[in-house]
C-alpha cells in the first residue's frame, strides 16, 4: 500500500504515490488498511471538478480526484473516489472531516492540492498547496505555488517567521484560506489503490508511469519514481510481466494501460479499456477514447471478436488489447 507524504516530497526517488519527480521521500504506510483489497463502491456524482481531458503531453503524474467521506478516524480520513479507495492522514490536521464533505485530490508534477469544500454548498473549509518553497521575485514575503487554477502568490501571514529558514527548493505544503494567505504548516499524507474502473459520471483524471515490481493475485505492484501503487489487473489488463513499464491513463469512464519492455522506446501492448459503442450501424467496428482521441477498432479483426462481444449492449465496458503495430489482437470483457 502506498502512502504519499506531501510535506517531504523533494529529492528522493523512493516509494510514495504521487507527486512527481526528484520532490519526493519515502513514508511509512499507516497501519489502518484493512479494507486495501476491497472494491470501494463508487460515490455518488456530485464532483466538484470539470471533467480533464488527459493526453499524452499532459504532466505525469497528473491526477485530479473527488471522494466522498466513508470512515473517518482522528487525522484519518477514508474516502471512495471513482478509481478506489483514498486515504488521507496527518499528525496536525484532518481532525474533522465530515460525511457532508467532499474531498478533492490533485497532483501536477512535483506540486499537489488537496481542497476540503461542503458538499451543500461548495464553500471551502480547508486547501493544502504541496511542492518545492519558492518565494515570489515581486514580494519576498509570498510563496509561490501551484494551484488548480494556476500559480499563485500566497502571503506568508503570521508563518513568517516559521517560512524564514526554508531554502529555495525545500519541499514544504501549506494550509492556505480564500485569502490566499498561509494559515498552517502540515504534513499530509495520502494512499491511492486502483481498483476498479470509473463508472456514470466521473471526472477521474490520472497519468502514472511506473516499472512492474512484483504481481500477485490480481493485482500489479506498480514501482514509480515516486512511489509503488497497487493496481487491479481486473480493471482491463493482462499478460503483464515483472519489469516491464507501464503508463496507465484515466479519463472519465476510460483507462488505457501502455505495456513495454524496459528502456524500451515503443509500445509491445496497449490495452484499451471503456464503455462499448459501436462506431456505425452495421456493429462491425467499435470507437474507444485514447489519450491520442477517440479510435475506431474493427471487431473482425480479432480471432475472438464477435464472440467476446456477443450479447453486449452499449455502454458495457470493453477491453481491445493491441499489439505494438497498434492493431487489435483481441477483444475482453473487464471483470
Amino acid at each position: 500500500m502506498v502512502s504519499f507524504l506531501i510535506n517531504r516530497l523533494l529529492y528522493s526517488l523512493g516509494i510514495v504515490l504521487i507527486l512527481l519527480s526528484p520532490c519526493i521521500a519515502r513514508a511509512e504506510a499507516p497501519d489502518f488498511a484493512e479494507e486495501e483489497s476491497a472494491t470501494v463502491e463508487e460515490p455518488e456524482s456530485d464532483q466538484a471538478t470539470e471533467a480533464t481531458d488527459v493526453s499524452t503531453g499532459d504532466a505525469n503524474p497528473s491526477i485530479t480526484l473527488t471522494g466522498q467521506v466513508w470512515r473517518t478516524k482522528p487525522g484519518i480520513v477514508f474516502l471512495k473516489t471513482p478509481v478506489g479507495l483514498l486515504t488521507l492522514s496527518s499528525k496536525t490536521t484532518l481532525k474533522n472531516v465530515l460525511a457532508s464533505q467532499a474531498v478533492t485530490l490533485w497532483v501536477h508534477d512535483v506540486h499537489s492540492a488537496i481542497d476540503i469544500r461542503k458538499r451543500s454548498d461548495g464553500s471551502l473549509i480547508h486547501r493544502y498547496l504541496g511542492g518545492p518553497f519558492k518565494r515570489s521575485d515581486d514580494d519576498p514575503t509570498k510563496l509561490l505555488r501551484w494551484s488548480p487554477e494556476g500559480e499563485k502568490a500566497v502571503a506568508f501571514g503570521a508563518y513568517e517567521r516559521s517560512l524564514a529558514d526554508f531554502r529555495e527548493g525545500d519541499p514544504i505544503t501549506v494550509e492556505v484560506d480564500e485569502s490566499d494567505t498561509v494559515v498552517g504548516v502540515h504534513d499530509v499524507q495520502f494512499d491511492l489503490q486502483i481498483g476498479q474502473l470509473p463508472t456514470g459520471r466521473s471526472a477521474a483524471h490520472l497519468i502514472l508511469t511506473g516499472t512492474v515490481d512484483k504481481l500477485k493475485s490480481n493485482f500489479i505492484f506498480l514501482r514509480t519514481p515516486l512511489g509503488i501503487i497497487n493496481v487491479n489487473a481486473k480493471i482491463g489488463i493482462k499478460n503483464v510481466r515483472v519489469g516491464q513499464t507501464m503508463t496507465l491513463y484515466i479519463h472519465e469512464r476510460h483507462m488505457v494501460a501502455d505495456l513495454s519492455a524496459p528502456h524500451a522506446p515503443s509500445t509491445a501492448r496497449r490495452f484499451v479499456t471503456g464503455p462499448l459503442e459501436f462506431a456505425a450501424p452495421d456493429r462491425t467496428s467499435v470507437k474507444l477514447w485514447t489519450p491520442e482521441g477517440e479510435q475506431i477498432y474493427p471487431i473482425d479483426s480479432a480471432a475472438h471478436g464477435k464472440t467476446a462481444l456477443a450479447g453486449l449492449k452499449e455502454g458495457h465496458s470493453i477491453t481491445a488489447e493491441l499489439n505494438e503495430r497498434g492493431d487489435v489482437v483481441d477483444f475482453h470483457r473487464p471483470h
